[in-house]
């Protein structure tokens, strides 16, 4: 999820285990452990892209990270606050919870998290998109509510644990969303003859009353949008896999790598002499019928010392007209 909602979970976490003792400061250093796990961005700088993202939410994202980190990061925290009613033990327990709540939270999101490294498995339940202000919004103000509250007070349990709870029954009632779009994909992909091996659903950008699919359907995949409001059957549009344009780079290293990190869900497209992977796992740029571009895309280079795997760069008006026609789209078709 994004930095605020999982600075949220982490300061909520932190009050539930250490609130009564030393009051906003457990939200405090709730907030910090619960920021700690993204830290494995900064990768990014050190290493080409597509390591950069099979690292991102791995190690870090994982219960070992949490078990190993949880006393250092709780030892540092009781040397800093020394004259604190909390003990060693009482300050590991914060961080291990700030830091296990965010790959917990992650891994309902279409990214996932390898909760189980070293074991190569990326868990993504996929009922709900990185940022969607439905469940982050209650849970700030419950927060804010508690921490205007005595440490002492029980409306500052109270509070925090009705954000805790808030948040977790949006979790639950996403995943019965996905279930019910789920079938609905399902029936009209029947109706409309559409034969497919596998589909893959997740919830739009920002909500949960929009939901897209992915579905293989032999030499294409074929997309589709489908909202709760929605009064006439869904469109889906078809993309070419084009995987025989890799040629011989389809046992590159870093294209097999890619593939695997994509899970399979890609396609390949020309742009003049570029050669693009794209991931679907993520949508289109934008709900337009004629969109060819993903929103994570990759450039293949290679030159006669190296192969280069390049990220498309994305501007801030592509997110605009795609939030313009989210909006629109979410309101039926």
């Amino acid at each position: 999820m994004d930095s605020l909602t999982q600075i949220v979970l982490g300061a909520a976490a932190g009050e539930a285990v250490l609130g009564k003792k030393i009051g906003n400061k457990a939200m405090l250093y709730g907030a910090i452990a619960g920021t700690i796990p993204d830290l494995d961005v900064l990768a990014s700088f050190f290493v080409d892209t597509v390591t950069a993202t099979e690292w991102h939410r791995g190690f870090s994202h994982s219960i070992l990270f949490s078990v190993l980190f949880a006393p250092i990061f709780g030892w540092l925290a009781w040397k800093i606050n020394s004259k604190s009613p909390a003990s060693f033990k009482d300050w590991s327990w914060l961080m291990f919870w700030g830091l296990f709540t965010h790959p917990v939270l992650d891994a309902f999101t279409t990214w996932g998290t390898q909760l189980f490294w070293p074991f190569k498995y990326r868990l993504a339940f996929q009922n709900i998109f990185v940022i969607d202000p439905l469940y982050t919004i209650p849970f700030l103000i419950c927060l804010i509510l508690a921490m205007r509250q005595k440490r002492t007070s029980a409306k500052r349990r109270k509070y925090n644990t009705i954000g805790l709870v808030l948040s977790s029954a949006y979790l639950l009632i996403s995943l019965v969303l996905k279930g019910f779009a789920y079938q609905a994909f399902a029936n009209q992909l029947d109706t409309q003859n559409i034969n497919y091996t596998e589909m893959d659903i997740r919830p739009a950008p920002f909500t949960t009353l929009l939901w897209t699919a992915n579905v293989d359907a032999g030499d294409t995949y074929v997309i589709g949008y489908y909202s709760f409001f929605d009064s006439q059957p869904i469109r889906f549009h078809s993309y070419q896999k084009n995987h025989q344009l890799l040629g011989d780079w389809v046992t590159e290293d870093k294209v097999v790598r890619l593939k695997n990190i994509a899970e399979g869900w890609y396609t390949i497209t020309k742009d003049g002499e570029k050669v693009l992977f794209n991931d679907l796992r993520f949508g289109l740029l934008s709900l337009n019928p004629n969109e060819t571009q993903f929103a994570f895309s990759y450039e293949l280079k290679k030159t006669p010392t190296s192969f280069e795997v390049i990220e498309t760069k994305k501007s801030r008006g592509d997110a605009k007209e795609l939030l313009r026609s989210l909006w629109q789209r979410i309101w039926g078709n």
